[in-house]
């Protein structure tokens, strides 16, 4: 059977100084997400969408460099320990998360939801910071778990928060996917847009996942930061929509103001 082309291939024929063999690498490790540790060359070479012979080559690499465990019993693969440190880097250049994160809990605490904080990953939204409240019903969500885009609030709010250029490359990946419609997706996006303009924030009530209930604001503190999105959200037997919009919606503007000041800005 005819192998779907990779993104990798794509970009390679778009652009000359594109490195496919590191591309396809990096496809790899970003297979091993929240909820898939352990993969094999087969599982990584229909992720990938590559031939289970390249995905072996790059595997023995990233194996022998540390950043792939191999079990010689199962034959599967997992995070090896240097990708540590391409992450704790990444969340040490971070500086919002280290000023969110007492507003976050003050947050949490005042609403009985859980506060998050997220950064755009491709098509998903990627937790770097997460604060609960001492209420047992709290969702289950930890950093470095992903979301989509399209179906919550935090991938709502920062579609609304991107730049028009930003929002149509993000259209024309999630086209290829073929998981939405071109009306669902446009559709989506304008609501998340007029939301964001006229509430202030974002919302998805049982849309990303239905017993879970949601708000997000976009914002960037700076030029030099990345869009970040700060958002509550409960189990919708517990946090109504209603209570959300109304009675928690004007603290989580806050919250955004106060992180924004602390940051100097």
């Amino acid at each position: 059977m005819k192998q779907a082309p990779s993104s990798t291939s794509v970009n390679a024929k778009e652009d000359r100084h594109f490195v496919t063999a590191l591309a396809r690498g990096l496809e790899v490790l970003a297979c091993f997400r929240s909820g898939n540790k352990v993969l094999s060359n087969q599982e990584l070479a229909l992720r990938c969408k590559l031939p289970k012979s390249t995905v072996s080559r790059l595997t023995s690499t990233l194996v022998k460099l540390g950043y792939l465990t191999h079990d010689g019993d199962s034959g599967k693969y997992s995070l090896g320990m240097a990708t540590l440190s391409l992450g704790v880097g990444m969340l040490a250049k971070l500086d919002i998360r280290v000023a969110a994160r007492p507003f976050m809990q003050e947050l949490a605490d005042a609403t009985q939801t859980t506060v998050s904080l997220g950064v755009r990953d491709r098509l998903s939204m990627l937790y770097v910071e997460n604060c609960r409240s001492q209420s047992p019903l709290t969702l289950n969500l930890d950093v470095g778990a992903r979301i989509p885009i399209v179906t919550s609030s935090m991938g709502r709010a920062y579609l609304a928060a991107a730049s028009r250029q930003e929002r149509n490359d993000i259209v024309e990946r999630l086209r290829k996917l073929d998981a939405w419609s071109d009306d669902e997706i446009l559709c989506d996006i304008s609501k998340a847009i007029a939301d964001h303009q006229e509430l202030g924030c974002t919302y998805s009530f049982g849309d990303w996942q239905k017993d879970v209930n949601a708000i997000a604001v976009g914002f960037q503190v700076s030029p030099t930061q990345p869009i970040a999105v700060l958002t509550c959200g409960a189990p919708a037997f517990s946090v109504s929509g209603e209570s959300l919009l109304n009675d928690v919606r004007p603290k989580l503007l806050e919250a955004v103001c106060k992180i924004t000041s602390s940051m100097g800005h």
